[in-house]
């Protein structure tokens, strides 16, 4: 028994959510980010937690870690030069992609420059067949001419993505070997290792965006353990999944774009927990951190999985909790173009300088200087007393954008706002359709260094049920990676017909994942047999696309084709609103995935209110066009059943809730802070 640490590293703050397995007690911790020294935000919250908290490291018995350095080196170009092996006359795969613009709707769109240029990818004579036959074995001498020239180029690590490799990886393989007998210790990565899936460009895009982040994320874990390692740290060290759950360092070293949207899904797997035992059934969560919005379907305390999830300009192709990201967070630039027009994002001030109004030496307005100048934030200090908000340096920050446009400066701070919920309502918008949901049925579960700031305009935009704000809004992402099963996915291309004699032939194929699957488990030290989910991707013959459809062993071992497709009709029915059930159904491949539960904090009910919530002292704060007296409460004075009616500001040491005019606020038994529109 001793201390389970789950972190996440932010733009701008680094979070840490402490749980005491001998009290059951949880704590919180935020200290800034440090882009320009890695570890050392690790090192500060280490020291404080064991001055603050009598946290020894050598008691820590559990620690995870969510980290967005993966995703920002694809969103900032910034890997190392990689090159691309693949098979001769296949050299344009990345060019030709999908032939596909960014925007549909606009003609001068153009598409992103690949991560690989052109003169970095060498074809290798070599064929497989779509049966998984040999039809031309690779040859040592063509492999290391294209070696030779890789190096020549500067390349730092190759990428192997061959045609079919999915049905059999034997060619990548053999010229993985090659590679690493020819030039030992340079990073090489195969795409049928990597995601072995049937489309050639996915499976290629999915394996270079691994292979493209693989040196900076491993430079980035070495660095992350030498750092706990050298203050006492000698637990097992875990870093959190796309997926939503967890794995070994090592594995993580090896397979990076696992663990590319890391931070992402911890924070989306820790809203779906607290929602869930809290009562809240239907939520969409926003996660609005300092450079980005992050929105996701949960129903029943569960998340909405999918593949194609974009990473900078590009789609990976592992199964990754689904979340539609949009360049507005708290800190956010605004700026004003050649023609006048405001603009909000996505520049962000990071935690380095970070917005103006943090006083760390940041000068460009941002969303948070915009709420800072609105008098909404900065009564009370943030970020657990790190930062004390200057108003005049918001303010001062806002001014030339004021200026230039001729209007007052509250008046431009509004706006910026303005602009950044409109920016998020266009994707939850475009969420909302994705999954086929009404919004009036779901609250907005919002977290993050900002997400309580702007989770009422939001909700008021969409017509929201409501919104929930979590105990500590700040820490979710940090307590997502704490609680996270140990999981990971396994996937074979399967291309049959669902009939009983193409399925009886799938029983192997089911075994063989099984194997792999329990074996992974046992390799991350899990003592029990973990949970088995099995799905297929399915399609009417003829469809371009499938949809994942759960499935029961039992069906597959049984060989009962019509309830295999009958759960495909019924899926397709779901989403679509109709089935042909006598139309063929392909299933294209199996997965599966193995999860081993971790322990879970309890949710302790908080004491009732003996009376009514009184603000510390009132503010003019500045909403929808004029000032509003605004009373200003912390978290901490409030308890079960109070009732606050907006305008007001809760202000806490993780981050400020804002409930505008013509909201309400109520406490629940849990502590969370419930908003709902006025009824009058």
């Amino acid at each position: 028994m001793g201390y389970r640490i789950g972190v996440d590293v932010g733009g701008s703050f680094t979070d840490f959510a402490v749980l005491d397995e001998r009290a059951g007690k949880l704590t919180t911790l935020k200290v800034f980010s440090r882009p320009d020294a890695p570890g050392e935000e690790i090192i500060a919250a280490l020291d404080t937690l064991r001055v603050r908290d009598d946290i020894d490291p050598a008691e820590v018995s559990y620690f995870t870690h969510g980290t967005t350095v993966g995703v920002n080196t694809v969103i900032q170009r910034n890997g190392h030069e990689i090159a691309l092996f693949t098979t001769r006359n296949f050299e344009d795969v990345l060019q030709i992609a999908r032939l596909k613009i960014p925007e549909i709707h606009n003609l001068y769109s153009v598409r992103p420059e690949p991560l690989i240029s052109r003169d970095r990818v060498f074809g290798i004579s070599e064929r497989m067949l779509a049966t998984g036959e040999v039809l031309t074995p690779p040859s040592e001498a063509d492999v290391g001419q294209a070696v030779v020239a890789a190096l020549e180029a500067g390349c730092k690590g190759i990428v192997i993505a061959f045609l079919h490799s999915y049905r059999n990886p034997e060619n990548e393989t053999a010229v993985k070997a090659m590679i690493e007998r020819m030039a030992p210790g340079l990073p090489v990565v195969s795409s049928a290792e990597t995601w072995p899936i049937i489309r050639e460009y996915e499976r290629t895009i999915t394996a270079v965006i691994s292979g493209y982040v693989q040196p900076r994320v491993a430079h980035y874990l070495d660095r992350f353990e030498t750092v706990l390692r050298d203050k006492g740290v000698a637990c097992p060290l875990l870093i959190t999944k796309t997926n939503g759950g967890v794995m070994g360092i090592d594995q993580a070293r090896a397979e990076c774009v696992q663990m590319i949207l890391s931070g992402t899904a911890s924070g989306v797997i820790g809203a779906g927990y607290l929602a869930k035992h809290s009562g809240f059934d239907r939520i969409m969560s926003l996660d609005i951190g300092g450079t980005s919005a992050d929105v996701a379907v949960i129903i029943d305390g569960t998340a909405q999985y999918g593949v194609g999830e974009l990473i900078g300009d590009f789609q990976i192709h592992v199964p990754s909790v689904s979340v539609s990201s949009v360049g507005q967070g708290g800190g956010s630039v605004a700026r004003v173009d050649a023609l006048g027009l405001l603009h909000v994002g996505p520049e962000s001030a990071g935690s380095t300088p970070g917005p103006a109004c943090y006083g760390r030496g940041g000068a460009k307005p941002t969303i948070t200087d915009a709420m800072a100048a609105s008098n909404l934030i900065g009564h009370m200090p943030l970020g657990y007393g790190a930062v004390t908000v200057d108003h005049m340096a918001a303010r001062a920050a806002i001014a030339p954008l004021a200026e230039r446009l001729a209007v007052s400066v509250e008046a431009v701070a509004g706006s910026i706002i303005d602009i950044s919920v409109s920016g998020m309502y266009a994707e939850v918008s475009a969420l909302v359709s994705r999954y086929a949901i009404d919004p009036r049925e779901f609250h907005l579960f919002a977290f993050g260094g900002a997400g309580a700031m702007l989770a009422c305009f939001l909700a008021r935009d969409l017509d929201m049920k409501g919104v929930v704000v979590p105990p500590t809004p700040g820490v979710v992402s940090a307590l997502g990676g704490l609680i996270a099963d140990l999981k990971n996915d396994f996937i074979r291309t399967t291309y049959c017909e669902v009939n009983g004699r193409e399925i009886a032939a799938l029983v192997l194929i089911l075994e063989e994942l099984e194997k792999s699957a329990l074996s992974w488990l046992k390799s991350q030290g899990y003592p029990g047999a973990g949970e088995i989910q099995l799905s297929a991707d399915m399609r009417y013959l003829g469809q371009s696309y499938e949809i994942e459809t759960p499935l029961d062993d039992a069906w597959l071992r049984d060989a009962d084709a019509a309830a295999i497709a009958g759960a495909f009709h019924q899926e397709h029915a779901r989403l679509y609103g109709h089935a042909d059930e006598k139309a063929t159904v392909q299933m294209v491949n199996l997965r599966l995935v193995i999860s081993g539960a971790t322990p879970k904090p309890a949710l302790n009910e908080i004491e009732p209110a003996t009376a009514p919530a009184e603000p510390r002292f009132y503010v003019e704060a500045w909403f929808g066009g004029r000032t509003w007296r605004t009373g200003v409460y912390h978290r901490s004075d409030l308890a079960a059943n109070h009732e606050i009616y907006g305008p007001a500001i809760i202000a806490q040491d993780d981050t400020t809730t804002v409930v505008p005019p013509g909201f309400d606020l109520s406490v629940d038994r849990l502590g969370n802070l419930v908003i709902i529109k006025s009824e009058f």
